[in-house]
């Protein structure tokens, strides 16, 4: 099956999209999922292990840095995943993912290791920052290449699990620092080191895996590079088809007209988003900015309420982590697969509105004094376990519903607006009504408007949402190099015309 010139001087018409979309699934999807999937649990490892050598960063025999000091490293990674959202964002559309995923894999892999070796605040900081910017790009160029790359009818569960395997990284770091930072085992200055070399380790298994997986053929397919395109999904069925699976042929009615444009300028981007797609601009904005407040509220200041009002020690604090990490993790393997067989719609609604609902009500008994540090940890589980998949939900929803052409930069503007929302202002605005702890009614109205947050975000998912389940990302939203621009979905539709969706049955992953 190759792609056809078109009548037309310097258009193509391409089955590309139609037959990666209908592959069933296979050992080569597992490869996408073990060399891609692995961004998040590296940030979740980089946060927690950061977050527990806090203290021990303070001691006279390590940097002896102040708590505001201990504060500013969180701030400055956080910072550099924003700037490298934005600026990752804008070359993987430009020059592929492939190459970007290996780039920014690479300067996070460099960056975090040299900063193992730190002598001062201002070497920590700065490459700190430089790990950050490489996650950051890591969430662009990764989100974009695993929804061009996994086929239609799995693509919701796998990125909303993918997504949730931040908490497992998270584990990692935890359960890593209860044994790098006992002085017992390892020397006060040596531990902390060694928790910061982690994630580098890790990564080298991953970038030689990563060498292995293809550039995206609808990236290649929609930037003039058609032969290469046709190629890479000729040996990726060849792969299929060793596995002993019969592929039938393709339908030509299934072909997509293209044709290459040139790197899309900001005010095209703008007027794209903002004229073409303003309710999913909205739909974007509400869904990564409501999760992001809720988690980051919740996350960041769970420590402070465990121990000023529930009175825990804080070298018991970490015992209290692993079920409420667990709960996150869980929650978007179970539900992640009802994306794609409910629907995204009734799914991000219900995963809003119900984690929104739990967290109202363990705000009225934790006001009544009827919680413990235990059930109150239960309850947290149990929220996070709908909230976790809502909020991996989110980025799968910003990943699918723009063209391709502008894809990695659509992630990186939400990404980035959440993180600056949720990154910023959650934590400090909760931290100040947890107080000394003495008074739980204003963290009670704290958890309240969280929860009306909540549930209002998957209110306007519910009507401003896109029925995209199982369907082609080319008819969620048109390439902008598509020729027939006359069926591109309008903003107003939630579905359309199913170009990409003959599938042939194999095993369901991740559920």
């Amino acid at each position: 099956m190759t792609s056809a010139m078109a009548e037309t001087p310097g258009v193509v018409r391409s089955l590309v999209p139609a037959r990666m979309d209908r592959l069933p699934w296979a050992r080569f999807h597992w490869t996408i999922v073990l060399g891609l999937g692995t961004a998040w649990i590296l940030d979740g490892l980089e946060i927690q292990i950061v977050s527990a050598i806090g203290s021990t960063l303070q001691e006279k025999g390590t940097l002896a840095l102040s708590s505001g000091q201990v504060g500013l490293l969180g701030s400055v990674y956080l910072f550099g995943e924003v700037v490298g959202a934005l600026v990752f964002g804008r070359l993987t559309d430009k020059l592929g993912r492939k190459r970007l995923f290996i780039l920014t894999l690479a300067l996070y892999l460099v960056a975090s290791g040299i900063a193992a070796f730190s002598f001062s605040l201002w070497f920590l900081l700065l490459f700190r920052f430089a790990a950050g910017l490489g996650i950051g790009g890591e969430y662009t160029a990764i989100n974009s290449a695993i929804d061009e790359l996994i086929p239609s009818h799995y693509r919701g569960r796998v990125d909303i699990a993918i997504n949730g395997t931040y908490w497992a990284g998270a584990m990692i770091g935890a359960a890593a620092s209860i044994f790098l930072l006992n002085p017992d085992l390892f020397p006060i200055n040596v531990g902390w080191r060694i928790g910061l070399l982690i994630g580098p380790v890790l990564g080298l298994g991953i970038i030689y895996l990563r060498r292995n997986i293809p550039e995206s053929p609808r990236w290649l397919m929609t930037h003039g590079r058609e032969e290469e395109a046709e190629r890479t999904v000729d040996e990726i069925e060849a792969q299929v088809q060793a596995q002993g699976v019969h592929l039938e042929p393709v339908p030509e009615s299934k072909a997509l007209e293209v044709k290459a444009q040139p790197p899309l300028s900001y005010a095209r981007i703008a007027k794209v988003m903002l004229s073409q797609y303003p309710s999913r601009s909205f739909l974007g904005f509400s869904m990564m900015v409501t999760q992001a407040f809720l988690y980051n509220a919740i996350f960041f200041t769970y420590s402070l309420v465990l121990a000023h009002f529930y009175n825990i020690p804080g070298d018991q604090i970490g015992y209290y982590f692993f079920p409420f990490a667990v709960g996150n993790l869980v929650g978007p393997l179970v539900l992640g697969p009802f994306f794609d067989t409910v629907g995204r719609r009734k799914m991000i609604l219900g995963t809003y509105a119900i984690s929104g609902i739990l967290l109202a009500i363990s705000a009225v008994l934790f006001h009544n004094g009827s919680l413990t540090a235990t059930t109150q940890t239960a309850f947290w589980c149990v929220i996070f376990f709908f909230a976790s998949a809502g909020a991996s939900s989110a980025y799968l929803t910003v990943s699918e519903i723009f063209p391709l052409e502008l894809r990695g930069q659509a992630i990186s503007f939400f990404f980035a607006i959440s993180q600056l929302a949720g990154g910023v202002a959650a934590p400090y605005i909760f931290g100040r009504l947890v107080g000394e702890g003495k008074d739980p009614g204003p963290l009670t109205i704290g958890y309240l408007v969280g929860a009306v947050i909540m549930i209002l975000g998957g209110i306007i998912a519910w009507f401003f949402g896109v029925d995209a389940e199982r369907k082609s990302l080319e008819d969620i939203a048109n390439p902008l190099s598509a020729v027939n621009q006359s069926v591109t979905t309008p903003d107003r539709e939630r579905g359309g015309p199913r170009r990409g969706s003959t599938r042939f049955e194999g095993p369901s992953p991740l559920g």
